[in-house]
């Protein structure tokens, strides 16, 4: 017996073949690299690109990092780092 897909006698595809991932959209994102003042690195930070750009160019990139921090910082319980430099991380 010969199934073809798309009829209506064809078998069910199996589930992990009928689901496809969500692929992200490019440049939803922008990565950065920051350095607090006491000397550590975080990567890849992401920032929403929507809010990069114009006038301001990447300075808009501080203001939510520095919001994130202060969530991570309220959820452990520490006080958050201060930012001594952010800068856009490599493109790989």
């Amino acid at each position: 017996m010969h199934f073809a897909r798309g009829r209506l006698d064809a078998p069910p595809e199996p589930e992990w073949q009928a689901m496809a991932r969500k692929q992200p959209i490019a440049g939803e994102f922008t990565l950065f690299d920051v350095v607090y003042e006491d000397g550590s690195l975080r990567s890849n930070r992401r920032v929403p690109s929507a809010l990069l750009g114009g006038l301001d160019a990447d300075a808009p990139a501080r203001a939510v990092i520095e919001a994130q921090d202060a969530e991570i910082a309220a959820r452990s319980g520490r006080a958050p780092l201060r930012i001594k430099s952010i800068a856009r991380s490599k493109v790989r």
